[in-house]
Parts: C-alpha cells; structure tokens; sequence
C-alpha cells in the first residue's frame, strides 16, 4: 500500500498534508530514484506553487541530481519535455488550497504503482545524509516549444470559428487562446488572468457554469474548458448544453476510424453501445487516465480517455493533453454544429454523489448490497461505488435506462455508504 502516492501522483492541503518538508524530501527521493539524473519541473498557477518548487528542486540538489526548472506549464508539456524525471507541481482540478506533484518517465509515461512505491520506500530511508553536488537551471523557451509542437501536429484550419475558451485560471491561460487564434478561430478567453487563488474556482473543466453563460450570452459555435493544469477537456455547445468526455470521444473515435479504445469504469454504458454499433473494441480499466495510457501501449491503441475530460491520443504524444484534444475536436465537427455531432452518443441517464466519509474501509455488507443490485439490474444500469484517491469521500454513480431510476438508486447507495462509512 502507498502511504503519499494516491491516483495521480502526491496530493493534499499545503501546510496540512502536503508540507514544504514533505515536498523537499519527495524531491530527494525522486533524484534518488532516477539515479541523480536530469528532473524537468513545471507547475500550474497556484499562488504556492513558487515555494514548492523551490522545496523540491532543494530536494534534487541534495540528492546530487540537475532541476530543470521552467515555470508555468501545462502537466501535458511536461510529460512531452520530460528529461531523466518529469514532475509537474499540481493539483490538478482541485481548488487552490490543495497541490501535488505528478511525475512521468523519461518516456513521458506515468509512473507505475511499483516505481511510486520505490519512490516511497526512498522517502523514507533517506531523510537526511544529503550527497549534494547538484544544480538548479531555469529554462524560459519550453512554453514556446509545447505549443509549436500541438498546433503542428494536432491543428486544421480553424478560419471561421467562434470558440470560446475557458482557461480555468490555470496553466493554459496564456497558451491555448494563442494556439486557437494561429489557427484562424475568433477567440473570446474566460478564466484567463490567474492571480494564484483563483485557479478552478467558478470555471474550467470542474465547473462549467462560466464557460455556459459565455455561450448564451454570445454568439459562439462552441466553448472548451480545461482544468487548471491542462490534462482535462470538456465542451460547450452553441446551446450551453455540455458535452462530456465520453461524447468527445465517441466524436473523436468515429472521425479518426480507431478499431479500439480505452475506457474506465466510469464510462457511460451509451458509449459501450455505441462501439458495439461501430466495431470498435473496448478495453475498460480502473479509473485513473494512466491505467487508460497502460492499456493503450500495452494494446498497441492510439485512443483512450476518461468521462472527466482526460482525452488521450497517441499519435505524436505520450500523455493526455487538453489543447490536443480540443483541437481534435473542432477538426472532427466537420462543417455540424457540436450538437450534431454530440448526439452520436445515445446516454445512459447518470447520477453521482461525492459521499464524505471517515473511513473508506468498504465493509462485506456493503459490497453485498452494490453486488445484489447490480445482479438485479442485469445489465440493464449499474451501480459504481469506489473511493477518491485524492479527496476524503467515496463516489457513488449509478445509471439507468431513466432518469428517476438513476437518481433513486444514487440516493439509496449514497445513503447506505453515509451510515456504513461516514
């Protein structure tokens, strides 16, 4: 079991469980683990982002190691300019009090449950002894490259199209609405001036209420969203009706012809249909967009991606990537509105519930009752309970053929995990 590592690298609240000591030791045992070598680190908007690079660079310093350190930058450049190590300071989606460190290979990939606990097993061995012998360097051109790179590889021409572009106060503020407009879009930027306590809120791929109202109160073909370090992509129709990630990548699998792609539990049964419909296999697993980039390589797949946003595509990068995605995306529309394209995708009515809890030791009574509706709906609907990896609660979805059907079966699970966990 890892003690800091949950889903997607070490998250927590800065000053409670993501500490500078913390921080600074993650640093050293990172170092350590990638033999002394090379570690290129970006980091989102967040106004604690400075300090906590700092901390982790000391860390490789100490450990004998050369931080590449190049300021803001989306977590899928990282990945892309990886050198021994990628780190990316982060918390992703989560509001600004929380941030993390995600790490990637020198290949770009995420790191593997076993090299997370390596990392560990470092971090507690080594707190103190420092090797030294290590240096730090700045590099200012990486911002320059990441988007030379996407809009060459993942852009069409864009002439005529009036985007909207919710940038969450995160990482792609000064890059994304630049990419779109190389490309001929007509670009209205949101959530574009972050000031380190603003990232996520009340915007971006994790709130969408900006991003709809900009929709309907303009004269727009379509609105993305990223989160605020750029992994996560969701949309906007000209109607403000939002579009998923399962829709965006049902768009993205009929217009690029894939024979496979990778899902999570997570995805809606709708989208298991339509492959079905579309002979494209389906590989579902844990969710968590790296085990979606473990099956894709493991299957020789080029696309994969997650109903939260995170849209992977193979074919000249290593990761998931916002811009990429959303790219892809405008080029798939093909002359339709983004709801005619959409509607590709037949959906399963869904409802979910984030439960606080106080543990998330799932007790045999609680299995029983997940397994014994789940036997009763026959495939019919589902329900999915599973605990966050970075937050404390537990998720409950449940889908059905209707609506009400849905809701009522979230209620009952939510409430069962409530007085069973809470």
């Amino acid at each position: 079991m890892r003690r800091y590592f949950g889903t997607d690298g070490v998250r927590g609240i800065v000053g409670e469980d993501l500490t500078i000591e913390l921080v600074e030791r993650l640093g050293k045992a990172a170092a350590l683990w990638s033999k002394g070598g090379r570690v290129f680190v970006g980091r989102d908007t967040r106004g604690s982002g400075p300090e906590l690079e700092e901390a982790f660079a000391r860390g490789i310093v100490e450990a004998g190691g050369n931080a590449v350190l190049a300021g803001v930058l989306p977590t899928p450049a990282v990945a892309l300019l990886a050198l021994d190590l990628g780190v990316v300071v982060s918390a992703s989606h989560n509001p600004p009090e929380y941030n993390g460190l995600k790490f990637f290979d020198r290949d770009g990939r995420k790191l593997s449950d076993a090299a997370e606990e390596e990392i560990e097993a470092l971090l507690e061995r080594n707190q103190g002894g420092a090797i030294g012998g290590g240096k730090v360097d700045h590099v200012g051109v990486a911002t320059d490259s990441y988007l030379e790179h996407i809009v060459e590889r993942f852009g069409s021409d864009l002439t005529g199209l009036r985007i909207a572009v919710d940038c969450a106060n995160g990482a792609y503020s000064s890059i994304a609405p630049k990419a779109f407009e190389q490309l001929g879009a007509t670009v209205t930027a949101v959530a574009s001036d972050p000031d380190g306590n603003n990232i996520n809120l009340g915007c971006g791929a994790t709130d969408l209420s900006l991003l709809r109202r900009t929709l309907l109160q303009g004269d727009f073909d379509l609105g993305v969203a990223f989160d605020g370090d750029g992994d996560r992509i969701l949309a906007v129709d000209a109607n403000g009706t939002p579009v998923d990630g399962d829709q965006i990548l049902a768009i993205l699998a009929d217009h690029l012809h894939v024979d496979l792609v990778a899902v999570t539990q997570m995805t809606n049964l709708g989208f298991h249909r339509f492959a079905e419909k579309h002979g494209i296999r389906v590989i579902t697993t844990d969710v968590g967009d790296r085990y979606v980039l473990e099956a894709l390589r493991r299957e020789g797949g080029l696309l994969g991606g997650e109903q939260s946003g995170h849209i992977i595509y193979l074919k000249g990068h290593v990761t998931g990537d916002g811009l990429a995605a959303a790219l892809l995306l405008c080029a798939a529309i093909e002359g339709r509105t983004l709801a005619e394209a959409a509607a590709i995708l037949p959906r399963y009515p869904q409802a979910k519930e984030n439960v606080r809890v106080g543990t998330k030791a799932f007790s045999e009574d609680l299995f029983a009752e997940i397994d014994r509706v789940n036997d009763e709906l026959d495939g019919s609907g589902r329900i999915l309970v599973r605990p966050s990896g970075t937050e404390p609660v537990v998720r409950v979805l449940a889908e059905a053929e209707n609506p009400q059907k849905a809701e009522e079966l979230c209620a009952r699970i939510s409430a069962l995990v409530t007085r069973e966990l809470g």
